[in-house]
């Protein structure tokens, strides 16, 4: 489905303003004549907030904020955001101004007042030569799980980033779960779960309980390597007390060796061992989440680690280390790039590091 259909909005506007009539008027117009999501915030702090946790596709600023001019503020973007399009817009017209602000990285100097059709045009060209630009670089997501919903538990927020961002991703399962109920419901169940994320699924059927590290696993995660040829790999962390998780983990340690970019996620079973070092912000994704990990109602009644509420407050604790209000944690056991190349991307800190969804 083409984001431009009627039922979805062409793309996703952050508008900063502090004026509350002119804002309102700019996202009207936006929405309602150019088909877009607008969020509307009056200064450059919640602004920034904005950005660090959620996924855009423009940023539209005023140039007299409060606090902090524009020209600041997109300095503050460009080192957060790199290839988000930005569009200064002020009433105070001059080519200093100009200049400076097209040198600072803006795509675009707007002048007040704006008529809705040039608006409209600008924000259209903007957002599409934005997504262009990073479908040049769009990743290929593989995550690997033992058993259904193992996936799902570790990485479900981080894959719906993912999603969200273009990437394609897939989610291979190496066994149908038939020591924990009926491998052909668990199998509907894990279909569903990936169409709730939005990845492709492919599913395994080996004997759950007896995963081997050696082969047929690793065959089996390197003929799914071979056909979806992943730029980065979600799986077991070796910190597990379940047997499976961990043989799993040193399976794909092997078939992935050409990966450059392999993070491994927490289960329920994780010992205290497991120490992430990297974060990634799921805010706008813990919902869809939640959503997949429901789908496995057959186990949801039997497994306490299921509940929704232990899933939120758990992804709430790990945020302490990034930024927004909810994130999954990862061991990092190989990034070749310094980062993954949008969607999450690795952000300078003191140890630990936090990833930012839909960012290159």
């Amino acid at each position: 489905m083409e984001a431009s259909e009627p039922d979805r909005p062409r793309g996703r506007i952050l508008l900063i303003d502090d004026d509350p009539a002119l804002g309102g008027y700019l996202s009207r117009v936006l929405r309602t004549r150019g088909g877009f999501e607008v969020v509307h915030e009056p200064d450059a702090a919640a602004g920034l907030r904005r950005i660090e946790a959620q996924s855009w596709d423009l940023l539209l600023t005023d140039i007299e904020l409060p606090g902090m001019t524009g020209l600041e503020l997109l300095e503050r973007v460009h080192a957060l955001v790199p290839d988000l399009p930005v569009a200064v817009l002020t009433g105070h017209a001059s080519v200093d101004y100009a200049v400076t602000a097209l040198r600072s990285a803006a795509a675009e100097f707007l002048e007040k007042p704006i008529s809705a059709e040039l608006l409209v045009a600008k924000a259209t060209e903007l957002v599409e030569a934005g997504r262009a630009a990073r479908a040049a670089g769009r990743e290929t997501v593989l995550a690997i799980g033992a058993h259904p919903d193992d996936v799902e538990i570790g990485a479900a927020g981080t894959l719906a980033a993912h999603q969200a961002a273009g990437d394609r991703v897939a989610i291979l399962t190496m066994s149908r779960g038939s020591r924990g109920g009926d491998q052909r419901m668990r199998a509907r169940e894990s279909e569903e779960a990936a169409g709730v994320i939005g990845a492709q699924l492919f599913l395994d059927d080996l004997d759950d309980t007896r995963i081997p590290e050696g082969d047929p696993t690793i065959s089996g995660i390197d003929r799914v390597i071979t056909e979806v040829q992943p730029t980065v790999v979600y799986t077991h962390s070796v910190h597990d007390v379940h047997q499976d998780h961990r043989n799993v983990h040193r399976a794909a340690m092997v078939a992935c060796r050409r990966v450059g970019r392999v993070f491994c996620f927490q289960s329920p079973s994780a010992t205290v061992d497991f120490r992430p070092t990297h974060f990634v912000p799921i805010d706008e994704y813990v919902e869809r989440k939640l959503k997949a990990i429901d789908v496995f109602g057959s186990q949801t009644g039997v497994r306490d680690y299921l509940d929704p509420g232990l899933i939120s407050s758990t992804a709430r604790y790990w945020s302490r280390y990034c930024a927004g209000r909810y994130a999954e944690p990862f061991e990092a056991i190989r990034d070749r790039t310094g980062g993954p190349l949008g969607r999450p991307r690795q952000v300078a800190a003191d140890p630990p590091l936090a990833f930012v969804p839909g960012q290159r």
